[in-house]
């Protein structure tokens, strides 16, 4: 019999709450994503969806509660800490440099793994001219993997179709060289052929890239066909998780989305 490789944890929350005044919007909320997996968080409006994301990407610091990345405590470090660690995010309402063009859209998403400081950018010694050369072809690279023609390359961002501009921020997201890509609302405002192809690719990314994706998405078969797993909240608690077809068949569920008869 061949051997089976044991389920690993890359992210864990736990009793992960965020308060903001005499309001929870998230609520001791548990939560493990397994290394590799396809994961999706789903809830009616004000669930507290995003407010639990931005406790994931470092934008909130949680109210109490214990967030792990492996077996690394990363409870309450900044955005940028994480991104060094290997996680990104995309947001709802994207969130370009929309008077820079693609390419340095792209470049802005692998500064944390760029060792240039000020003072040789300023001087431009070999090794700095040879960084930022390696940097321009990865972004190029991105580019390309993410979908975008090469004539969009010196385009402004603010130029770019909504769909185009979507599949920027995942390329942004990418050169960051993530362990853990956390979309939100990634096919947001997509039509149905943008969102099939999207959904394509983020399957792509997970197989070729060996990335753990987690996302939130209203769209919900979408969600339902491409998760491995699925965690609902409703009111900042979580009220369901597990396969597609359990939540599907979840009355908790039904009654969150439905309301009672």
């Amino acid at each position: 019999m061949m051997a089976v490789e044991p389920k690993v944890a890359i992210l864990e929350a736990q009793q992960l709450t965020m308060r903001f005044g005499g309001l929870t919007a998230v609520n001791q909320v548990d939560f493990v994503l397994e290394k590799g997996s396809i994961a999706s968080l789903i809830g009616p409006n004000g669930a507290g969806k995003t407010t639990f994301f931005n406790m994931l990407t470092g934008i909130y610091s949680p109210s109490a509660g214990r967030l792990w990345l492996y077996d690394r405590d990363i409870t309450g470090l900044k955005p940028d800490e994480l991104t060094k660690l290997g996680v990104a995010r995309t947001f709802q309402n994207i969130r370009l440099f929309n008077n820079m063009t693609v390419l340095d859209n792209v470049l802005v998403g692998m500064h944390s793994k760029l060792k240039a400081n000020l003072v040789g950018t300023l001087l431009r010694p070999p090794a700095v001219v040879q960084e930022e050369a390696n940097a321009r072809k990865k972004a190029l690279y991105w580019l390309e993997y993410a979908g975008l023609a090469k004539s969009r390359t010196f385009e402004l961002a603010k130029n770019l179709s909504y769909g185009e501009q979507r599949r920027l921020e995942i390329a942004r997201a990418l050169a960051s060289e993530p362990q853990l890509l956390l979309l939100d609302e990634p096919t947001a405002g997509m039509n149905p052929k943008e969102t099939g192809e999207l959904t394509a690719f983020m399957q792509q990314i997970r197989s070729e890239l060996q990335l753990t994706i987690l996302l939130i998405e209203h769209d919900m078969k979408l969600v339902m066909g491409i998760s491995d797993y699925i965690t609902v909240l409703a009111n900042g608690k979580k009220i369901s998780e597990g396969t597609p077809n359990h939540v599907r068949q979840d009355p908790l569920v039904i009654e969150a989305y439905l309301g009672k008869e």
